[in-house]
């Protein structure tokens, strides 16, 4: 999912190099369509990471050896 973002980044980029030089404003509503795909999916990746992470080690200093 993270090279999926990575490649929406990509296109998104491309079209605002593309709505910089042609002045088209159609070019800037899909590089910020884009971008927002991009951004959820990333949220989604994190927090799907995040809660899988959780469950099978405990947290950090709770358990530690004296």
């Amino acid at each position: 999912m993270l090279v999926l973002t990575l490649f929406l980044a990509a296109i998104g980029f491309a079209l605002l190099v593309a709505a910089l030089t042609t002045g088209s404003v159609l070019w800037a509503w899909g590089c910020i369509l884009i971008c927002i795909v991009g951004a959820v999916l990333l949220l989604v990746s994190a927090l799907s990471m995040r809660s899988s992470d959780g469950d099978t080690a405990p947290p950090p200093g709770r358990h530690a050896k004296r």
